[in-house]
């Protein structure tokens, strides 16, 4: 419930990204517009008889309540159940109604003229999402995932053989055809989503990929390493770390070629200086950050990463003090950074997080980011991580 108070409050502060003011002539499309925006973003208020300056101009409107429920119900796909309130005597014997929703588990659309109309909140607005916005946003709610997406141009020829029968019959323990029976690799590759009809899937490309850049240019790890504190236009290195995310393994499990996680890793190494200590009278060496907690961070940028973000690489730097990697992409499905340090588990990418499990890079209950990391790292040095989300991305930072 709120109170007078409160409420004059929010309107002394005006319209932002969680607050629309609307006088009590709306029409049913533009509440059920303000409703699915903010449903389709984290959720907001809608304060019916408010001018846009926020002068209260008061409820007019007979069976108010009524009327909002069968706008939800009947104006939005799917419908909505949302909170109401009058708040009586708000200002000048004036009463204000409370329409609040909270961040829809569904993509919510307007439903109108027979069209549904996919909206979301930016800034103190509502506006139609664009197509890349509307299948991030069908992401992030789990109702699709680009791995499945099929690459253009890209087909079973484009494939690494070597990472493919290394994966399928020394980690699987499978039986694999052999390389002229292009039929029964297709078969096998289309059973386990690695292929999509006759195209390899986003998530295969990733995996085990020739080149992957050529047909996902966002595919990699700009990796830069800086000498101080603060970013230089003169790194000590810049590089494009490009290829599949697997390995090739040998014997035992022995890496025979490296994939994107061992090339991050050698990057962080030969950029990072080991740090002498003494115990007791002697003295000895031991790597700026656990190898656990650079394994962890590194994979889980790769496989939770959005991969409908096309326009840039995930961003590896390296600091004198500090080091951070960057994913793009919110979190998916709810996760917040304050879960991930009790570990709290969702996947945006299901077919990368399996096959980097059978390599063995993850946790099997999801506790990474608990374990390795955070444990690693307060016993390592007795730092704590930072786990931060910046909008459309997801920031790790590590203290030397």
């Amino acid at each position: 419930m709120a109170t007078r108070t409160e409420l004059l409050e929010i309107l002394s502060n005006g319209e932002n990204s969680g607050v629309e003011f609307k006088r009590d002539d709306i029409s049913a499309q533009d509440l059920a517009k303000e409703l699915v925006a903010f449903s389709n973003f984290e959720g907001g208020t809608v304060l019916l008889g408010v001018e846009d300056d926020g002068r209260v101009s008061g409820l007019i409107r007979n069976n108010l309540e009524e009327w909002v429920m069968n706008v939800c119900r009947d104006k939005i796909r799917p419908s909505i159940i949302p909170f109401f309130e009058i708040v009586s005597d708000v200002k000048d014997n004036q009463d204000v109604a409370i329409i609040r929703v909270t961040r829809g588990y569904d993509v919510h659309a307007l439903w109108h003229n027979h069209t549904n109309k996919y909206l979301i909140r930016v800034g103190s607005g509502s506006r139609e999402a664009s197509n890349e916005e509307l299948a991030r946003l069908f992401q992030r709610r789990g109702l699709i995932r680009a791995e499945w997406q099929p690459v253009s141009g890209a087909a079973l020829a484009d494939f690494d053989p070597k990472r493919l029968r290394d994966y399928f019959s020394n980690l699987r323990q499978q039986n694999v055809p052999i390389d002229e029976d292009t039929e029964a690799w297709k078969l096998l590759l289309l059973n386990t989503e690695i292929m999509v009809e006759e195209s390899a899937s986003v998530g295969g490309m990733l995996l085990f990929g020739l080149m992957p850049n050529r047909f996902l240019p966002h595919a990699g790890i700009d990796a830069v390493a800086y000498a101080g504190t603060e970013q230089d236009y003169n790194a000590v290195e810049h590089v494009k770390l490009r290829g599949p995310i697997t390995p090739i393994l040998g014997q035992e499990g022995k890496i025979l070629e490296n994939g994107l996680v061992e090339q991050a890793l050698n990057f962080i190494k030969r950029n990072t200086c080991a740090v002498t200590e003494k115990d007791g009278g002697r003295r000895i060496e031991r790597s700026t950050y656990p190898d656990d907690a650079l394994r962890e961070v590194i994979v889980n940028a790769l496989i939770h990463r959005d991969y409908l973000l096309t326009n840039t690489d995930v961003v590896l730097a390296v600091y004198s003090d500090r080091l951070e990697i960057i994913s793009p992409g919110r979190l998916p499905n709810g996760i917040t950074p304050e879960g991930m340090r009790f570990g709290a588990r969702a996947t945006r990418n299901e077919l990368l997080k399996d096959v980097m499990r059978d390599y063995r890079y993850l946790e099997h209950m999801g506790m990474g980011i608990p374990r390795k990391v955070i444990k690693g790292m307060r016993e390592h040095n007795n730092t704590e991580p930072d786990l931060i989300e910046l909008d459309e991305r997801f920031l790790v930072r590590l203290f030397a």
